[in-house]
């Protein structure tokens, strides 16, 4: 009696409909608002940052590092290898700027620690 009880669920799982699942289309990009020679750090790793800043170098004659907050060491990292490792010493770090900026609101705002590293041709 077990073999008819098989067919019988194999019967049973082919008449139901098969879900197709899928993927949703990616959500569009809003449109960039900063300039197109700042190269934002965040959480990726360093190399991602270096060749994004070698290849925003090669189309300008100045880009600007951007990072705040836990990140700013990251951003220093960035370009010791832009101006030393990977740039053969073509570039070099010509501005920092450091401040501060206000995040959150009400009770919950805090004071941010910012850097901004402007590297150029020497």
């Amino acid at each position: 009696m077990s073999a008819p009880e098989s067919g019988s669920r194999n019967a049973k799982s082919e008449t139901k409909p098969a879900i197709a699942s899928s993927p949703a289309p990616p959500a569009p990009r809003p449109p960039r608002t900063s300039p197109s020679n700042h190269v934002y750090i965040g959480k990726k790793p360093v190399m991602s940052y270096a060749m994004s800043a070698l290849i925003q170098l090669s189309q300008s004659t100045e880009i600007i590092l951007k990072a705040r907050g836990m990140v700013i060491s990251r951003a220093v990292d960035v370009a010791e290898i832009v101006t030393k490792r990977l740039g053969n010493n073509a570039f070099s770090v010509k501005d920092i700027k450091i401040g501060t900026e206000r995040v959150g609101e009400g009770e919950e705002s805090r004071n941010v620690s910012t850097i901004e590293i402007s590297i150029g041709p020497k």
